[in-house]
């Protein structure tokens, strides 16, 4: 079975699916198709998947042409019938891996995949789970449930973990530009995942388990989740001291060594630097210690946005406006600059603050023209704003919540009345500066 599917992948005749069409899924599928290899995309949300077959994209990064040329080559397939993953020759697993309400690992997105792969797993298929998780998943969740498929690992059917390491909007690192780390169940395993993955990406990195990968990925979230912490807290601090922390961060980083910049914010976003250190105290109580360093950092970034809020509240009350009925127009619902990907970002959180203090609220995000639907967030139906000279002079607030590059900063500033500024996105404003505070 080994020397079959080797020779597939080395011929690139084999198929490659990916199950979970997103914003890992689909720049995984770029990097194999220009590769050569036809490639096959698993989902449930059938409106993905009919737009993917009319050759469309729905993420920002993977422009709609390249779909099309993708589908035009036939090279791709999109479906929503998971029988079909038998015509697989590798399955690679990018389903989400959130926290429940308790901030405990939901891992319901994987056990429900492997459910459905045992279903249909042959001889000589190759499986990767992909999704950001803790430590021993691949071992003690994937595999007893591929098991029950009366296959054995490593002589039938063979079985990896290599995380996902996205960087949604960075044009210098597509999937196809970041080494991919690489984890077998067995030898077998690790030679022929190493051997796939080497043919879409610059650079495959061996470990000796799916656990050393598994924690991999969590240490290199949990290393930017502290620093953050670190700079967040700082933040809190400087800004009493009337101390400009960008500024303080920007000379730190002329020294050439032993430093790294981190940038405060409103809060953490994105799919994993918000969830993963919880995965890594989850793990640690379940082995009965306790990750101190973690969980404060977690603390401090979690209480990021309630801090603006309450900044904000100060600076309206010093113009003599109760924050509650005052007009406020938020830039930015995604939560990093220049992509349109929403997951778990700060906004969301301080949407929440925002209405719960009585706030007359609007937003403009140029990547997101409506309010999407949040799993732990009670979203309004809302479109995002023109920002006219009009509009912004009729908000009492402008707040940046995501710095944008489309954002034309001056003309913002100009014709707001006041700008609260989370990201040091109006750094190079000369005019219009008294109207300018910092949370």
């Amino acid at each position: 079975m080994a020397n079959q599917l080797e020779q597939a992948i080395k011929d690139k005749s084999a198929i490659i699916g990916i199950i979970g069409l997103g914003y890992v899924g689909l720049p995984l599928i770029d990097a194999f198709v220009n590769t050569g290899f036809k490639t096959m995309g698993f989902d449930v949300d059938q409106n993905k998947v009919d737009q993917l077959q009319a050759g469309k994209s729905y993420i920002k990064h993977i422009p709609s042409e390249t779909v099309a040329k993708w589908i035009a080559k036939e090279q791709f397939e999109a479906t929503a019938d998971f029988s079909r993953m038998k015509e697989a020759d590798a399955l690679l697993i990018c389903v989400p891996t959130p926290l429940t309400t308790s901030r405990d690992p939901d891992l319901t997105y994987v056990e429900n995949t492997a459910k459905v792969i045992a279903e249909t797993l042959r001889p000589g298929q190759l499986v990767v789970l992909e999704s950001t998780t803790y430590p021993t998943t691949t071992r003690d969740v994937m595999l007893p449930i591929l098991d029950n498929a009366g296959l054995k690992v490593g002589e039938d059917y063979y079985l990896a973990y290599s995380p996902e390491r996205e960087d949604p909007g960075n044009p210098d690192f597509s999937a196809a530009g970041i080494p991919k780390v690489v984890g077998g169940m067995e030898e077998n395993s690790l030679r022929i995942a190493s051997a796939l993955y080497s043919h879409a990406v610059v650079n495959v990195i061996q470990v000796s388990s799916p656990e050393v990968a598994e924690a991999c990925k969590i240490l290199e979230n949990t290393y930017r989740a502290v620093n953050i912490a670190m700079v967040n807290e700082l933040k809190t601090l400087f800004d009493r001291m009337d101390i400009d922390v960008w500024e303080v961060i920007d000379a730190a980083k002329t020294k050439p060594f032993g430093f790294q910049a981190f940038y405060p914010g409103p809060g953490l976003g994105g799919h994993c630097i918000p969830i993963d250190p919880f995965y890594l105290s989850w793990l640690a109580r379940k082995e009965g210690q306790t990750t101190r360093f973690i969980e404060l950092a977690g603390e401090v970034n979690t209480r990021m946005p309630r801090y603006v809020i309450d900044r904000l509240a100060e600076f309206m009350n010093e113009k003599a406006k109760p924050l509650k009925g005052s007009k406020i127009c938020m830039l930015g619902v995604a939560y990093k600059k220049d992509v349109d990907d929403p997951r778990e970002s700060p906004s969301f959180h301080l949407l929440d603050l925002l209405m719960e203090r009585g706030v007359d609220f609007t937003y403009n995000d140029p990547h997101i023209p409506k309010l999407p639907k949040m799993r732990h967030h009670d979203v309004p139906a809302m479109e995002s704003q023109e920002l006219t000279p009009e509009y912004l002079a009729a908000q009492d607030c402008v707040l940046i919540a995501t710095d944008h590059s489309a954002y034309d900063y001056d003309f913002i500033v100009k014709h707001s009345q006041m700008v609260l500024d989370t990201r040091n996105a109006t750094k190079n404003v000369t005019e219009g500066r008294e109207k300018i505070f910092k949370a």
